[in-house]
């Protein structure tokens, strides 16, 4: 059992994306923030993930003013902490070690302490970098190791065993994940996550990897999961009964379903248990109460639209049959009983309202955010019928892709792909007629080293080659940064912060920053008199497009990223035309005609429907 135990608080971070898409704004974080600092929490997870994307696509504000206004608030009291995708940091592409080099330095002076740095192949090589300029400017490298497991895939028939045909052996076992946390120690990370991001991680799993890690590594070692499935808060427990240092929660509020488990069961356990929890629970409590009226106000978001019970362990009873089930709980995480423990878990979050386990999701054995992208997508493309094909072709396409961990981003593109697989399937084509470009990249070989290799026919035909082939940094292309002449000739990025917000997210900081600059070169304009403004004149009723050429349509609903050819240009069959961004995958559209680029109908930025006419091709 851990005698003492640290606690990294998800709330503003994790917590808010798990359930309320990530929508928490600046002058919400404001006023929960001094309660923060009374509360002592070892570290609060604040930045990263979703967050810069969201501040700047949904609420207009800047993610490097986010960090640096929490910790000018928590000051030394609490390691502020970000989530990073190694070589990828947070977006979805390799950078270079220059941006990477330069992202770490900004972060560790706006203020964070902890970088977690997981790749999601859990490909070691794509963290030196990171572990490197974190190390390097000050911060703590927390190096994560991402859990998963191995697909249930279909039993193999009577004939085909006759024939010596059998299904892969394990892949994810304990020695595989003690055996990436061994490199990433030797790297210099400074503690070791698991990181279970899909909450499918079992009590006996989990109790067994901490046992190891703590036998094997001179590091602390950090808990991670979610409760969407059903196991978070009994594999919590658990980990606190095998020795863990640190576990991730969040407060009762924003706790359960798709986020991690409330602190207030965890401390209730852990005064039972002996374990020492240096937290103020006053002040959590406090924060609780902001929080509920923040939660009212996410309305729109919120993803589980049913709030726990009220309840202060400070200052409310529990009842006997609870009080009962928490004692049934700590005897079963002495015993390592799991059925016992998950069923106490479970009348314990029940008895407080908490949502139920996700039964499609646990019997799936994927994340549950990889599941709504899925239905989102196909909801998008009116064939939310293929939903089951989609599902089962999960197993099939994560091998032939080398079977990589589902985790954002490499979840994202095996979900996108099971669904353009069923739509091939469902229009009489042959599987991966239609393919994004993530995922072209990481069967060639771009994202790194996937856990199983993949075969050379496979990716011949996906690629174009049959070696694996990784990113070539050299051929980075910084992003354009124009000088914005309607908005005082100044430039869209204009400091390194920006750029590497524009390096970052390309489409969303282009968007954010010129809307900025156009803002603040109007505010500073001298006023001029308003003139009387002539009465509009009657917009022409927009005449019907005649093509004399083919049509070039969008396969999927998305926003036009960037034109690869221009008016003018000749093309070739299956020639790349466009790059659309749909369901956050970067999506090649092809022209299935030879011709003259006749006419372009859309520019980049612009939201196209599924079939929206694009170009037109023509002799």
């Amino acid at each position: 059992m851990t005698e003492k135990l640290k606690i990294r608080d998800l709330t503003m971070r994790d917590g808010q994306q798990s359930a309320f898409a990530t929508r928490m704004k600046q002058s919400q974080i404001d006023r929960i923030l001094p309660l923060y600092k009374d509360a002592n929490f070892y570290a609060l997870e604040v930045w990263g993930g979703a967050v810069p994307d969201s501040v700047m696509r949904y609420l207009g504000e800047n993610p490097w003013t986010r960090l640096e206004s929490i910790h000018e608030v928590i000051g030394p009291v609490s390691k502020l902490t970000a989530l990073s995708r190694g070589r990828n940091l947070f977006g979805y592409a390799p950078y270079t070690d220059q941006i990477i080099d330069g992202f770490c330095r900004n972060a560790i002076e706006s203020g964070l302490g902890i970088m977690r740095i997981f790749d999601a192949l859990n490909d070691v090589d794509n963290v030196k970098s990171t572990i490197k300029y974190v190390k390097q400017y000050g911060g703590i490298a927390d190096c994560a190791v991402c859990y998963t497991i191995d697909p249930k895939y279909p039993p193999v028939k009577f004939f085909d065993r006759l024939r010596g045909k059998k299904n892969p052996e394990p892949v994810f076992t304990d020695a595989y994940f003690l055996d990436k946390a061994k490199q990433m120690e030797a790297l210099g990370a400074d503690m070791i996550t698991i990181k279970d991001m899909s909450g499918l991680i079992p009590p006996r799993r989990v109790s067994n990897l901490i046992k190891l890690f703590k036998q094997n590594l001179k590091v602390p070692v950090d808990f991670h999961t979610h409760c969407t499935p059903g196991y978070g808060l009994a594999s919590v427990l658990a980990a606190i009964g095998a020795g863990v240092d640190i576990v991730d929660t969040n407060i009762w509020n924003f706790a359960g379903g798709p986020a991690a488990p409330a602190i207030e069961l965890v401390w209730i356990f852990c005064q039972k248990a002996g374990v020492e929890l240096d937290i103020n629970m006053e002040a959590v409590a406090k924060i609780n109460e902001q929080l509920l009226d923040i939660r009212k106000e996410l309305d729109a978001f919120d993803a589980v639209k049913k709030f726990p019970k009220p309840f202060n362990p400070l200052t409310d009873k529990l009842p006997a049959e609870i009080d009962a089930e928490f004692d049934r709980a700590l005897k079963a995480v002495k015993e390592v009983d799991e059925d016992t423990l998950v069923d106490a878990c479970h009348k314990i979050e029940a008895y407080f309202g908490f949502p139920e386990p996700n039964e499609l999701v646990q019997k799936a054995e994927i994340p549950g955010g990889m599941y709504t992208n899925m239905v989102a997508q196909l909801k998008q493309l009116k064939s939310e019928d293929i939903l089951e094909d989609a599902m089962k072709l999960i197993p099939t396409v994560r091998l032939q892709a080398g079977l990589p961990p589902l985790v954002t981003p490499t979840s994202q593109i095996v979900g996108a792909q099971a669904v353009n697989c069923a739509i091939d399937l469902k229009k009489g084509k042959p599987m991966y007629t239609t393919t994004s470009n993530q995922f072209v990249s990481m069967v060639k070989g771009e994202y790194g080293h996937t856990p199983v290799k993949v075969d050379p026919e496979f990716r011949l035909k996906i690629a174009g080659t049959r070696e694996e082939t990784p990113y070539d940094t050299s051929k980075y292309k910084m992003q354009p940064n124009p000088v914005l002449e309607d908005c005082g000739g100044v430039k869209l990025a204009e400091n390194e912060k920006e750029e590497l917000l524009l390096e970052l997210f390309p489409l969303v900081a282009k968007d954010y920053l010129t809307k900025t600059k156009r803002e603040r070169w109007e505010a500073n304009k001298p006023k001029e008199e308003p003139k009387p403004e002539p009465a509009p004149e009657p917009t022409p009723a927009a005449e019907p497009i005649v093509l004399k050429g083919a049509a070039v349509v969008s396969p999927l609903p998305g926003t036009v990223m960037s034109l690869s050819v221009k008016e003018g240009d000749e093309v070739k069959r299956g020639q790349e035309v466009l790059v659309l961004d749909a369901m956050k995958m970067e999506n090649s559209v092809v022209s299935d005609h030879k011709g003259k680029v006749l006419r372009i109908f859309v520019e980049p930025g612009q939201a196209v429907p599924a079939d929206g006419l694009l170009m037109e091709i023509g002799e």
